[in-house]
């Protein structure tokens, strides 16, 4: 059964970085857009960043620009995201999605994505 298992998520001061990985079970990611998503507590979930198939295509939200990269080795069957200048707003459980209708990233809406990660924790404090 395809899954996809994101790591990576930790403890980290304000200002730090992380980097969380997303890997596949096997390569049926590799032909389509992958995205990161994150819940904070009692908040909904929110896209964060997306990724096309071929590495070739991105999208940020617009309060991680600058910060955040998004990345994908096809060989490992894994998408990753670098997290740089967090901030305590970073805080949440990050999942890693796939939207299993398109190659490319449409809007990062919740619905869109089909298969998710269990999800890894990030917290920002000091």
């Amino acid at each position: 059964q395809f899954q996809l298992v994101e790591s990576g998520g930790g403890l980290v001061q304000p200002g730090g970085s992380l980097r969380l990985s997303c890997a596949a079970s096997d390569d049926t990611s590799d032909y389509y857009a992958i995205g990161w998503f994150r819940q904070a507590p009692g908040k909904e979930r929110e896209g964060v960043s997306c990724i096309s198939s071929t590495g070739l295509s991105t999208k940020d939200v617009e309060s991680v620009k600058g910060r955040f990269t998004i990345s994908r080795d096809n060989v490992k069957n894994t998408v990753y995201l670098q997290m740089n200048s967090l901030k305590p707003e970073d805080k949440g459980v990050y999942y890693c999605a796939m939207d299993t209708s398109y190659s490319s990233c449409r809007q990062l809406a919740v619905a869109d994505f089909k298969i998710w990660g269990q999800g890894t924790q990030v917290t920002v404090s000091s």
